[in-house]
Order: structure tokens, then sequence, then C-alpha cells
């Protein structure tokens, strides 16, 4: 309250303790405020970068971002998808999910852990650096969910998690309209086009655990179909869904996907949801998904199975003037992390504890 004005100090100033503009701030949960007030963090989570401390909180999740789109064989803009996914959120604060009735953030502790430093032009080196990222955050015991970027970012992704929880085996989950398992895109063995077929030549992860859901349109060609079958690759096209209903078909993909392995890595490809829905993608395949169907599947898988992480990629806002793409990016993840908060809240343990 302005009291004791001298002569400096200029006549309107006394309207402010009429209008209340000098009162003491609120103190309110950082977490709740609009979502468009501060730094730009999923669901308005601490920024925390710093692995020892991502460790100290024993942070159950930690977003990750990839911002990585040189790998790209047709529209590119997916270097802008984890901005958008961060930004894509109306409500803030404590958060209540109806469908899993839980506060997820209140139930976990979650943290966003920042982006993977990658650089355009740089294809080896920003593969590099987020294999690193996610290795380095996921070895904290943390769940990393990585908002991508373009698919080629499975690779260093799901092989840092093999790798780190090597002799335990991991499976995929993989939706998508497309297989990704080309032998290459161009003459690049990191296309976009080829990340499953990497991980499966490399070892990371077999063949018979590496499940997809929504595949549809003309690609594979019969050469990677044949690929896919030699090696044991299950698939679940878009007629399977249609005919026996996403719920069922995603029930037989956790028990493949799990069969040996001791959990499951999520890759969403945005482009699994029909482009009516989610426009914004860098090959958009008519005939997809529901978001509903989509988000339902995920909260069915992540409140079953042990979760070793999961990316969401290939949300490339230039092409959505309505931001939907990103919306349901956003709602993918918040519904894994809702029904993983579940779990928790009844006891389990989500945090990954190393055996070794």
């Amino acid at each position: 309250m302005v009291t004791n004005m001298s002569p400096n100090t200029p006549p309107f100033a006394a309207s402010l303790a009429a209008l209340g503009w000098d009162g003491t701030p609120e103190q309110r949960n950082p977490l709740d405020r609009p979502s468009y007030v501060g730094p730009v963090s999923f669901a308005q989570l601490p920024w925390v970068e710093d692995v020892v401390e991502i460790r100290r909180r024993k942070a159950d999740i930690a977003i990750i971002g990839a911002p990585f789109d040189d790998a790209v064989t047709h529209r590119p803009g997916t270097r802008f998808g984890p901005r958008a996914i961060r930004e894509a959120q109306y409500q803030t604060g404590t958060l209540h999910s109806l469908q899993v009735g839980v506060e997820p953030f209140t139930a976990l502790t979650a943290v966003d852990a920042g982006d993977a430093v990658v650089y355009p032009g740089r294809l080896e080196h920003g593969h590099g650096a987020i294999y690193r990222k996610v290795r380095e955050v996921a070895e904290t015991g943390a769940i990393p969910i990585v908002l991508g970027g373009d698919h080629s970012i499975t690779w260093p992704n799901a092989t840092a998690i093999a790798e780190m929880r090597w002799p335990q085996r991991i499976g995929i989950l993989h939706f998508d309209a497309h297989a990704d398992a080309s032998i290459d895109g161009y003459g690049s063995l990191h296309s976009h086009g080829s990340p499953m077929r990497r991980l499966i030549e490399s070892g990371a992860v077999l063949g018979k655990n590496f499940v997809q859901v929504g595949l549809r349109g003309y690609f594979p060609d019969s050469e990677t179909l044949g690929w896919m079958r030699e090696h044991g690759m299950r698939s679940h096209f878009m007629t399977e869904i249609e005919e026996r209903g996403s719920e069922a078909v995603i029930a037989t993909a956790i028990a493949e996907a799990l069969d040996g392995p001791d959990a499951i890595w999520i890759s969403l490809d945005i482009d699994v949801v029909d482009p009516g829905l989610a426009p914004g993608t860098g090959t958009p395949e008519p005939g997809g998904m529901l978001s509903r169907e989509l988000l339902r599947g995920l909260r069915q898988i992540a409140a079953q199975v042990p979760i070793a992480g999961m990316d969401i990629v290939e949300v490339s806002p230039p092409y959505d003037w309505a931001e939907s793409t990103a919306m349901i990016a956003n709602r993918a993840a918040l519904e894994v992390i809702s029904a993983l908060a579940k779990r928790k809240e009844s006891g389990e343990t989500i945090r990954w504890e190393p055996s070794r």
C-alpha cells in the first residue's frame, strides 16, 4: 500500500491501494498457473536437467525432448514436435484423470528433464546425443517418456534402454501406420523408415517381441514384409482392429510383446491416428485409429505391464493449424502417466530398480 507519498510520487499511485495492485502476491502451488505462463515444460513440471537432482528426487517419470527431424523422407517439421507437445495442454495444476481416477502428479514424482542437445544437419551426432540423454536419465530409475522428433529416434531410445537393462530383455509395442522396417531410406541406414530393422539387426530387441499395431496403406513393400516375417515380427493391421476391436487386438499384442521380455517400450507414431484427427505428421495415412481408441489402448497397456519407457514421434506442427495432433500426443503421454500413477497409488513400484 502506498503511504506517505513524497513529492516525487505520482498522484495516481494512491489508486493502487483501491485496485489492490500493490498487495501481497498470492501463494499458490507452482504447478497451478495457466499453461501459457512461465517456462515451457510438460504439464508445468519442474525443469530438471541435472541427473543427480533427478536421482535425488527419485523421479518416477522424466519427460525428454528429442527435437530431431534430419532423417525424414517426406515432410519435415518434427523438430518442433517436443515444444508443441509440451505447449498443447490447457490444464495445469495437480490434474485429475476422469478415466483412471487419479491425480497423476500427486501420486507420483515427475520432472521435465529437458532436451537432448542436437544440431541440424548432423544426423549421427543427433542420434548419439539422444542415446546419451535417454540412458543418463533412465539410469536414475525414472521412466523416460521421449517427445520427438522423427521416428528414427526410436533406434537410440530403445537401444539405450535395452543396453541399460541387459541381460533383461525389453519388448516393443509399436503403434504406427507404417512398419518402419525398410532396409534403408534412399540409401540412409538412419532413415525414419528403418529404426525397427536397425534394432532387430543389432539384437537390442528380438523380432518376435516387436509387435506393431495399426498398419495400413501401401507400405511396407513385399521385400520388407518378407524380412519382417523371417525375423518373427508380429503385425496387427487396421483391418484386424476394425474386425476384432482395438481392445482385443491390444490384449493380443501385449501377450506377444511380453513373450520373454521383462518390460515394454511403447513407440507411438502419431500417424497411427487418422489424419482427419491428427493431420500434423510427416507421412499421413488415411484410415487410422480414432484418438479414443489409441488413448484407451495406452491406458490398457500401462495399467497391466511393466513399462520401460515410451516415445511419441512424428508430430509435425507446421502441418496442423489447430494443434490437434500435438494435443493427442500430449494426452497420450498423460494417459500412460496416469495409468502408472494409479498403479503406484495401489502400492506398486513404478521406478526401475536395477537388480545389479
